[in-house]
């Protein structure tokens, strides 16, 4: 346990003295929230609203991919990746220690992007606040997961940047239908299905195992 919160506490410290992957993934969502807007036919804020649900999750998403793809890149300098890889503890134990970082990161973003949102196309959100959060954290804790485990695998590749989303797009599928259908639910009807719900927790559970399990291997590699 001392070596998840060991390495929780390097990585956001590292964050926070650079910044870096926090401010790119922001900029990016804001982007997306600003090029949407313009997009919407002129008089028509009403039905682009009913999309919103799946627009958010676009932004949410691409934000992640750019936040992990450089997950691993400090690790690269002086060696530091082999520093985790001979140091003798559980694994499993720095994968969660990585994810919790990235969870953190991409949880400010979510709240930030969610507020532009709102913002850019009048929705009040502070009603569904709290079960909207819920949706954002199970949806990330998949996401952040696999994203983790193959910026893991992507790190010492020549196109790291290039080969992570192609890993991680097809097998986020599950995920993203299931945090877009429960975004979709609460903000149109007001609840929650139970069957995004049951699909988002599913997935979340298998991505964790298999990613803490499988960290193992990669790092070796």
């Amino acid at each position: 346990m001392s070596v998840f919160w060991t390495v929780l506490w390097k990585d956001l410290l590292t964050e926070w003295r650079s910044r870096d992957r926090l401010v790119a993934m922001l900029v990016f969502a804001l982007l997306v929230v600003v090029v949407l807007y313009f997009a919407a036919p002129p008089g028509q804020a009403g039905s682009a609203r009913e999309h919103v649900p799946g627009l958010l999750w676009v932004a949410y998403v691409f934000a992640i991919v750019l936040g992990l793809s450089r997950s691993f890149g400090m690790e690269l300098e002086n060696e530091a990746l082999s520093g985790l890889a001979l140091a003798p503890v559980d694994r499993g134990w720095i994968f969660l220690g990585k994810a919790g970082a990235n969870l953190t990161l991409v949880l400010i973003m979510q709240a930030v992007a969610a507020f532009a949102f709102a913002l850019a196309f009048g929705l009040n959100l502070w009603p569904v606040a709290l079960p909207l959060a819920g949706i954002a954290f199970l949806g990330a804790v998949g996401l952040c997961s696999l994203g983790t485990l193959f910026s893991a695998m992507a790190v010492r590749t020549s196109n790291r940047e290039m080969i992570l989303p192609l890993l991680m797009l097809p097998l986020m599928v599950p995920v993203l239908l299931g945090a877009v259908q429960a975004t979709r639910g609460l903000l149109a009807e007001g609840e929650l299905p139970f069957s995004a719900l049951q699909l988002l927790l599913v997935t979340d559970g298998v991505f964790l195992i298999v990613s803490f399990l499988g960290f193992e291997y990669v790092l070796d590699e």
